[in-house]
């Protein structure tokens, strides 16, 4: 297998272009559900299409991720937190499929159309229904919450490896050079 230092470059621009898509979908969703102002139609009018561009951008990023030759993690590190950076990635790739579409189906048991602007608008993917609307509408929230501590633990991480362990993991998605 090919030995790599840095991830592919469409690796590295989807990667910084969805960890500032996916924050600001949190800040948007926290503005929208505590707003009553008339900023909340204008909130939800950006939520679902940024939605669907992360639910997009994840699945090319899972193509790119197989389709590309990865960077080795530091020999350095114990197998455990080797595991445990595998596991973390998978988990984040998994949420991010995850919460975008419990959003859709959540939206579409409740009746109201995924419309992107100019005309389009998704199928819905279950049927209009009460009783699922209860249970997605809280799933949608508590999926939020956990991707937003599992993407600052990922930041906790990076941080780590930049600035105390120096072992390049961070360097690798960043693309910096050695200095």
């Amino acid at each position: 297998m090919k030995h790599v230092e840095y991830f592919h470059p469409a690796m590295r621009f989807l990667h910084w272009l969805m960890a500032a898509a996916i924050l600001t979908m949190l800040f948007i969703g926290v503005a929208m559900v505590a707003s009553v102002s008339p900023l909340h139609s204008l909130l939800v009018a950006i939520h679902k299409p940024l939605g669907v561009m992360i639910l997009v951008l994840v699945v090319v990023r899972l193509w790119l991720r197989f389709a590309t030759v990865t960077p080795a993690l530091p020999a350095s590190l114990p197998a455990w937190q080797r595991g445990v950076a595998h596991l973390s990635h998978w988990i984040l790739y998994l949420m991010m499929l995850a919460q975008p579409l419990i959003g859709w189906a959540m939206l579409s048991a409740a009746g109201y159309p995924v419309t992107l602007g100019a005309g389009i608008v998704l199928p819905p993917v279950v049927p209009v229904n009460n009783d699922w609307y209860a249970l997605l509408r809280p799933l949608h929230t508590w999926f939020a919450l956990a991707l937003f501590a599992t993407v600052m633990l990922h930041l906790a991480a990076a941080l780590l490896h930049a600035f105390v362990l120096r072992d390049g993991v961070f360097r690798s998605m960043t693309g910096m050079r050695k200095p």
